[in-house]
Parts: C-alpha cells; sequence; structure tokens
C-alpha cells in the first residue's frame, strides 16, 4: 500500500515538473516572440496590412481650337492577383485560379497568337489581355519569388456586370482584385485618329531610354500621333500613399498619402473639329465618285503654318488600341492593303503631277530664263530629237501635253497661261530647254524643289514623316547606274519621273507662294496647358526659310494659279466658290499599273488652291489615290472644304460638336 502510494505522489510530482517545464517555455516562448523577436513580427504584421501603393498621374486630354475635347481618360475595369494574398495552401491557391479562369472564360492553355504578329514600326499595340489558366498559375509562381505583393493584370476590358460579379465573390476569390484603370477614349474616332495617335506598352527595344525617365515596365506611353510626339508633356507623375488591408487583401482606408499624383499637361491643337468634319465628308465623297479607297486632304493657314484639318482615308478607330485590340482586329488592319493605319499626308509618296508645276514657274522667272511676256508654241507634243541619230526624225522621242488626246495643242501661251492651262510642253521648254532655247536646267530645277521643301522633312509634329524624293543627275548615277537625260527633266518639269512627294509638302509649297515665299514648319499643337488653364507653352509660326523668289515673280506666279479657277480654259474651274476669289492648280499624275483600253497609265488626281487670292486665309490640298483627272475629281472636293470653312452655317458646312467641355481650356492670346 505504502508502495502504491509512494508510486503515486512520483508520477503527480513528475506530472507537477512537466507542467511547471511546460509553462517555463511557453513563457520562454512568449519572451522570444514577444521581447526579443517583437519588432520583427511587429514589422511583417505591418506588411501584410499596410502596404505602399502607386496612384498613377492623370494623362493630359487635348482639345480642338475651339475648346471640344478631342480624347479624355475614362474608366475601364481589370482583373489582377496578388500571389501574396493567395491561400497559403497550394491546392486552394489553384482553387482560386481555376473558378477565377471559370468566371472570366479564360482558355485552358495559352495560344501564343501574340507572339507570332508583325509589329508596328518597333513596337506591339496594348493587346486584349485575358491569360489562360495555365498561365496564370506560371505568373504567380514566378512571382512568389520576390514580387509577392505586385499585381499580376490577367484579364483587361472586363465586361462591367463581370466586374461588379467579381467584386461581390471577393471573400471567396482571396488574392483576386479588381482594378480601375484609365484608358484613352477617342471621342471622334477615326476622325482625328491619324493625328491623335494611340498608346500602347512600352517598346522592348526603348525598356531602357523610358526606365531611365521614371518610366515603370508596365506603363502605357504613346507609340503614334500626337501621342508619341508629345509623351513628355502629356504624361502624368505617379504619386503613391499608404493603404491599409483586411485579410483578403482588400483596402480598408487610406493611411497617408507620400506623394499626391502630378496630372500631365494639355493640348490645344491647331485642328477645328468642325472643319475636319466637313473635310473628311468631302474627301469621302469624292473617293466614292472616283471609286478609290484612298485619299487626303489637309487644310492650312498660310501665314502661321497651322494645321486647319488633316485627313487620310481609309482610317482606323484608336479606341481600339485604347482599349486592347484583338489579335483578329490588328490582322484585319495589317492586311488591309489600302494600309489604314498610315498616315497618307504624311508618309504616303506619290508623283506629284502638275501641281509641281509652281516650281519650275517660280524658278524660270527668278533665274531669267522667261519674262512674263515669253511666248511658247505648243502643238500638242513635242518631238526631241535623238541624240545620237540627230538628223534622222524617225528616232525622235515624243513628250506630249495632256490636250493632245483632243487632238490640238495650246498654241502659244505665256508663263500666266501656262499655269492656268497646265500646258505641259510650255514646262517641258522652260525646264529642260528644246533646240536654241535656253532652260533651267536639272541642277537649278533640284535646288528650287528643295527650296520649295520637297525632298526634306517639314517638321511637321508628328511621327513618320517621309522626306520624299528630288532626283537628280547624282542620284540617278548611284541608284540607278544611268545618266540623267533631258527627259528626266522633262518628265520633273510636269511632277513625272523619278519625283515624289507628300501631300503635305505640296500643301507647303503652295503656302509658301500664297503668303509671299515664306515656308513654314507646319504645326498641330497651339498651346500647352497645365492642369489649371494656365499656358506652359505657346506655340508661334516657326520660318523654316523665305524662298529665294522675289514677290514680283511669286505675284506672277499667283495670278497663273488664279486663271487656273477664274479664266476661260482654267484647269480648275470646278474649285470656283461664289463669292471667294479662289486661285489653284489642278494635277493629274501618272503611275505604274494597268493601262486602261487607250493604252493610258492610271492616274492620280490632285488639287491644291489657297484662298482668298488677294489675303489667303486657308491653303488646301487634296489627293485621290488612283482618281482620275484632277480638275474632274479632286478639284470639286477642294471646293467643298473652302464652302465650309467660309460659309460654315450654310447647308453642306460642317456640323457642330454637340459636346464641348464642361470647362472649356483657357486661350491665350497670339500675335
Amino acid at each position: 500500500m505504502r508502495q502504491e502510494r509512494t508510486t503515486h505522489l512520483l508520477r503527480l510530482g513528475i506530472y507537477r515538473i512537466v507542467i511547471v517545464a511546460v509553462f517555463l517555455a511557453m513563457i520562454g516562448q512568449l519572451w522570444r516572440l514577444q521581447i526579443e523577436q517583437g519588432t520583427m513580427y511587429r514589422v511583417l504584421a505591418d506588411r501584410n496590412r499596410f502596404r505602399q501603393v502607386t496612384v498613377p498621374g492623370p494623362r493630359g486630354v487635348m482639345y480642338d481650337r475651339n475648346g471640344h475635347i478631342l480624347v479624355r481618360n475614362r474608366p475601364s475595369f481589370a482583373v489582377a492577383i496578388v500571389p501574396a494574398d493567395l491561400p497559403e495552401d497550394e491546392q486552394e491557391a489553384a482553387a482560386v485560379i481555376h473558378r477565377l479562369a471559370e468566371l472570366l472564360g479564360a482558355p485552358e492553355e495559352p495560344t501564343g497568337a501574340i507572339t507570332q504578329l508583325p509589329p508596328l514600326g518597333n513596337a506591339l499595340p496594348r493587346f486584349r489581355l485575358l491569360l489562360s489558366e495555365r498561365e496564370m498559375r506560371e505568373h504567380v509562381e514566378k512571382a512568389r519569388w520576390g514580387a509577392a505583393y505586385r499585381p499580376i493584370p490577367v484579364a483587361t476590358q472586363v465586361d462591367r456586370d463581370l466586374a461588379f460579379q467579381i467584386e461581390e465573390m471577393r471573400h471567396t476569390l482571396p488574392g483576386v482584385h479588381l482594378i480601375i484603370e484609365p484608358i484613352r477614349e477617342y471621342i471622334a474616332g477615326p476622325l482625328t485618329a491619324h493625328i491623335l495617335g494611340y498608346m500602347g506598352p512600352i517598346p522592348e527595344a526603348e525598356a531602357k531610354v523610358y526606365e531611365e525617365k521614371g518610366y515603370n515596365p508596365n506603363d502605357l506611353v504613346g507609340l503614334t500621333g500626337l501621342e508619341y510626339t508629345y509623351e513628355s508633356e502629356l504624361r502624368g507623375r505617379a504619386g503613391s500613399r499608404f493603404i491599409e488591408v483586411d485579410v483578403f487583401g482588400r483596402e480598408i482606408r487610406t493611411v497617408a498619402e507620400i506623394k499626391p499624383p502630378v496630372p500631365g499637361h494639355n493640348l490645344i491643337l491647331t485642328i477645328d473639329l468642325a472643319l475636319q468634319t466637313a473635310m473628311e465628308a468631302a474627301l469621302r465623297k469624292g473617293l466614292e465618285k472616283a471609286g478609290s479607297r484612298s485619299g487626303v486632304a489637309i487644310a492650312m493657314n498660310p501665314k502661321t503654318g497651322e494645321i486647319l484639318g488633316m485627313v487620310s482615308l481609309p482610317s482606323y478607330d484608336n479606341n481600339l488600341f485604347a482599349r486592347g485590340i484583338s489579335v483578329e482586329e490588328y490582322k484585319a488592319l495589317l492586311s488591309d492593303p489600302a494600309r489604314p493605319l498610315v498616315n497618307h499626308a504624311i508618309s504616303g509618296l506619290y508623283p506629284p503631277g502638275s501641281t509641281f508645276k509652281i516650281i519650275p514657274a517660280a524658278a524660270a522667272l527668278e533665274e531669267k530664263v522667261i519674262t512674263p511676256k515669253t511666248l511658247i508654241h505648243d502643238e500638242g507634243v513635242l518631238w526631241v530629237p535623238n541624240q545620237y541619230f540627230p538628223d534622222d526624225p524617225s528616232q525622235a522621242q515624243p513628250f506630249y501635253c495632256w490636250i493632245h488626246k483632243y487632238g490640238r495643242g495650246h498654241g502659244d501661251v505665256n508663263i500666266t497661261a501656262a499655269l492656268a492651262v497646265s500646258c505641259d510642253v510650255f514646262f517641258y521648254v522652260v525646264a529642260g530647254g528644246y533646240k536654241e532655247f535656253r532652260g533651267l536646267g536639272e541642277p537649278l530645277l533640284a535646288y528650287y524643289a528643295r527650296e520649295f521643301g520637297l525632298g526634306e522633312l517639314s517638321g511637321i509634329d508628328l511621327p513618320a514623316e517621309n522626306p520624299g524624293l528630288v532626283p537628280d543627275s547624282r542620284w540617278k548615277r548611284i541608284t540607278l547606274a544611268e545618266s540623267w537625260v533631258t527627259g528626266d527633266t522633262y518628265n520633273m518639269a510636269i511632277g513625272q519621273g523619278f519625283v515624289l512627294a507628300t501631300p503635305l509638302q505640296i500643301l507647303n509649297a503652295t503656302a509658301a507662294v500664297a503668303n509671299g515665299g515664306y515656308l513654314y514648319r507646319p504645326q498641330l499643337v497651339y498651346q500647352i496647358i497645365d492642369a489649371e488653364g494656365q499656358v506652359v507653352r505657346d506655340f508661334q509660326p516657326q520660318l523654316i526659310r523665305e524662298l529665294p523668289i522675289s514677290p514680283e515673280n511669286l505675284e506672277i506666279v499667283r495670278q497663273g494659279l488664279y486663271g487656273a479657277v477664274h479664266w476661260p480654259g482654267g484647269t480648275g474651274h470646278r474649285a470656283d466658290v461664289p463669292g471667294i476669289e479662289v486661285a489653284g492648280k489642278t494635277g493629274t499624275a501618272e503611275y505604274p499599273g494597268k493601262r486602261d483600253e487607250k493604252g493610258n497609265l492610271p492616274t492620280h488626281a490632285w488639287f491644291t488652291a489657297f484662298a482668298p487670292y488677294q489675303d489667303p486665309e486657308i491653303a488646301v490640298v487634296v489627293f485621290i489615290e488612283g482618281g482620275g483627272e484632277g480638275s474632274e475629281v479632286a478639284a470639286p472636293v477642294a471646293a467643298e472644304i473652302l464652302k465650309a470653312y467660309f460659309y460654315p452655317s450654310e447647308p453642306g458646312g460642317p456640323v457642330e460638336e454637340e459636346a464641348a467641355p464642361a470647362e472649356p481650356p483657357k486661350k491665350g492670346t497670339r500675335s
């Protein structure tokens, strides 16, 4: 009995010792956790509860010259996963990802379609994002090793109702976050797409450059148009703040704002949206009449270089790129033979046809090759003797005037009449000479073409401008390994042969004739203002050069352009606008293609003009690819544009934009 009691007491003692030991161990552990490691665990707890998040700075918006908003920011829904907020259990985390993939309708496996697409320029656009379930798991696994708190975008352009459904299910989807992100909304869409451009991911080749400027890898930047040119001005500077989150990673409150976001600057453009609308309608009508898909219309203030309207058709909807374009939509744009993504106004190269004649006309007068009274006889064709068989008429090469198809020539014409009726033979002789008549010659013709702005960039504030081509003997020798001949000078004199120009270059040359000899840099931005409406930068006219042409000689050229519209036999009479003195020049430019039943090559239709004649306010160029005769097709389009400018309230004039900005921008004055 005593032995049993002793055993019982021994066991009780051991039990007490164990209890005391466990108690002491617990006290020691509590001491270690709360005293020795308390600071570390408080930091870890705060990391789970408090987070520093980036607050994007609003991107600047754009207005037309009258205060109508052209592009603004609007909210869009996206879904992201924060790996740190997913359940720690791998199976539970996989189940959350699976449920999310089902809600989004995500594919089980990646398609790989985007990686197979060619880029635009040096960058791919922003595609509509929807990761597959497998891609979600791979991104999460990779992010757990160093970027667990960085959101992983898994879907963009999420439907509003689906976004709200996901938000309501947040308690069953830990780690899944609904993100409201700003995207660009281009109010006029295709009407201004080539001017405004669009945004997209940072090009891989330029990632380091953007990183040095403070961009994050996932930031969107301007890729084309004014979005690209004025990226640094439009870009908002991101801020940051501390927030508190719950166990599901949902934001509860803002603890502190570390750095407030800074909005980007706004742009006031030189574009008149109402005129732009009328120009697009007139050009589209002209294209339909000609059976063409591609054309350009540009309007400019010849006294300043301000672009009042710029239309390139076909166009595209830049909202597709803002929201995130689908692979199918992207492929359709790339495969369209009419190249809707190309701004043909500044990038398209075409033979300028007879619109080029203003250059040899001014040059010949300035170089005293001719005077206003010089007469050259046009029989409809000019026979140029073969240099190797000068006495054999059968070896002579014919150079025809356009009127030859009617079985006659223009007879005796002087410089103003030659411009008015667009006499080819006159300009053959003036530029290349004939028999005893000394012409300008190739060097001078090329020199004056460059002085008028051809063969060089105009400097307009848009990317992807093409400098065009002013050929000369050196270019032909290097490029074609051939010598320059008189026939090359003849062809160049009438805007054919090797010479190529953009519609903007032809317009700028016309504007220089209109304003008395000043070649201005075309510009699309009138002012840059800050978020409070204060002027940050006021753009002034930028003179490229003063033409080496006397005002008297330019006035003679102007008289010829006036005659083209108003004199009997003038080729531009369809550009006449009642009550307005219009001066202009037609152009019909041959280009390689299938000949018609009469053996004629296809032709582009051109017309360039300015008005009013005495005090020009507007210069216009119209180009219709494959449109036929400039006098028949392009001149009426220009007339419609001029009517819309001078008589905006009349039927057929531009339609005023209904939606005006809530707070129109403040504009400074320009002298």
